[in-house]
């Protein structure tokens, strides 16, 4: 295995974090004093379009871009995988870069399995960051963790798809420049299992289509937002499918992959950045009559974490190392190890810098406790812990059988 840098991606984390230390981590303040005075959980403040187009200016838009085109770089998940971790340390600064999910998946989708038509209408303007879109595939009455057990109605009338059902967490309905959905429901109920789900495209103001309303997490409204949203009849053209009758739920195996990488990778740079609030505050508070980081226990917080992360780390480059390799099929083990591991060692890292803080760890003066709820959300996100867990353990039984057998 080697993760030694390409130069290209040396080149591109060097850029990008001159952009960050310049431009963004100064933006943080204004962003938040925009949101304020809108009062609009939903708003979209002036400084993230004014970022964005910087940011396009400079050339480092559409990062997470697998193909060298016009549109992106054409990094490997081993080369990107630096640059989300930097991102990662600002909770807007994906979308400052056209990373943002649930964008950059369903633009991956629109790439590998939609028509020209989709590409024209979607993927471009998602590509040039005008529109923003969302994807609905969870639902309220199913366990979700299990694809399989969708059941929203997708059937057929003629030239139309006819859409009945109610998703939720449907991330990025509530941004305000957002546009089109994907969307996955059941064309063949009496199938095998796996071959039920379809997915469509559907654009956000298509009659039948109702968002009752965004879902807080642990009391935030993220700006972008987790809609609760209703089909009636919502009707589409045939044309609206993504690659045929009965694919769903393998299109939703080739979304999630890089998806749940991406976001492991981001959960790093969340954590190196918690690290470091929680050095720097430990050595400014003074408790007792010396600093709070001649604790022992600070200290050994401060060590653990630098090895957690460190840990982690190794383990989403060899996990995007796999993947540029040998693919995401055969690095599918990994992809579920690192989605458990990142988060949980994120959140361990972000609660100790809470602790440091006080009471100001768990108010709104400090990034900490909006980092902790969002960490928080990925251990569900993608796919629960003991889904990920269970494939694990499927794999590992699958290696080791019973004696004789």
């Amino acid at each position: 295995m080697d993760f030694a840098p390409t130069a290209r991606s040396v080149e591109y984390q060097e850029r990008l974090q001159a952009f960050m230390d310049e431009r963004v981590y100064p933006a943080e303040r204004v962003y938040d004093e925009q949101m304020h005075a809108a009062g609009d959980p939903h708003h979209q403040p002036a400084i993230l379009e004014e970022l964005k187009a910087e940011a396009k200016a400079a050339g480092l838009w559409n990062l997470f871009h697998p193909h060298d085109t016009e549109w992106g770089p054409g990094l490997s998940n081993g080369e990107y995988a630096p640059l989300a971790e930097i991102m990662g340390r600002v909770h807007f600064a994906p979308e400052v870069f056209n990373c943002n999910a649930p964008d950059t998946g369903n633009m991956e989708v629109l790439e590998l399995f939609g028509t020209e038509e989709h590409r024209e209408r979607w993927l471009t303007p998602l590509l040039l960051g005008e529109v923003r879109s969302a994807f609905a595939m969870t639902e309220p009455d199913v366990a979700s963790s299990d694809a399989t057990n969708i059941a929203m109605r997708i059937e057929r009338d003629g030239d139309e798809y006819v859409l009945n059902g109610r998703k939720w967490w449907t991330s990025n309905a509530l941004h305000q420049n957002c546009q089109v959905m994907i969307v996955m429901g059941k064309t063949a109920p009496d199938a095998a299992p796996h071959k039920q789900q379809s997915m469509l495209v559907v654009p956000m103001d298509t009659p039948g289509i109702t968002v009752v309303r965004g879902l807080p997490v642990f009391g935030y409204q993220d700006r972008e937002g987790h809609a609760e949203v209703r089909f009636d009849d919502v009707r589409v053209p045939a044309s609206a499918i993504l690659k045929g009758e009965g694919e769903g739920f393998a299109i939703a195996q080739a979304r999630l992959g890089p998806g749940r990488i991406h976001h492991c990778m981001r959960s790093i740079g969340a954590a190196e950045r918690a690290l470091e609030l929680l050095c720097r505050r430990a050595q400014e508070r003074v408790t007792f009559g010396k600093p709070v980081a001649d604790n022992a226990n600070v200290q050994d917080w401060i060590a653990e974490g630098r090895i957690e992360i460190e840990m982690i780390r190794l383990l989403a480059m060899k996990t995007a190392w796999l993947m540029d390799t040998v693919g995401n099929k055969h690095a599918r083990t990994e992809i579920a190890a690192i989605k458990v591991a990142a988060p949980q060692v994120a959140l361990k890292i972000i609660d100790r810098a809470i602790q440091v803080h006080g009471g100001g760890g768990v108010s709104d003066d400090f990034p900490l406790a909006m980092m902790w709820a969002h960490q928080r959300t990925l251990r569900l996100a993608d796919g629960p812990d003991e889904v990920h867990k269970r494939t694990i353990a499927k794999f590992e039984l699958r290696k080791n059988p019973p004696a004789g057998a």
